[in-house]
């Protein structure tokens, strides 16, 4: 369940040197949901590119109808930027 404070920050997804905008609705170590409409091909590696947290590569693991799951390696790097894009949408004035 998403918190009160969550908000889909707009971000930018980088695939093949492509930047498109995305929205993106949940956040973790693990990966992020995304919101968007033309979906990378299932596998691809892209780049997530966050206003605040700066940016980490990921694989696209799910496509659904209305956006995609990215999967980041388990590790600090993945730990630091999931925190970093938490507490920027948390500390951030509406």
């Amino acid at each position: 369940m998403a918190s009160p404070w969550r908000r889909r920050r707009v971000c930018q997804l980088v695939v093949c040197e492509v930047s498109e905008s995305v929205a993106l609705r949940q956040i973790d170590a693990r990966g992020a949901r995304l919101d968007t409409l033309s979906p990378p091909a299932l596998g691809s590696t892209v780049v997530l590119l966050h206003p605040d947290a700066g940016s980490i590569q990921a694989r696209v693991a799910e496509i659904s109808d209305n956006g995609i799951r990215v999967a980041f390696d388990r590790n600090e790097a993945s730990v630091a930027f999931a925190l970093a894009a938490i507490t920027a949408d948390m500390t951030r004035g509406n």
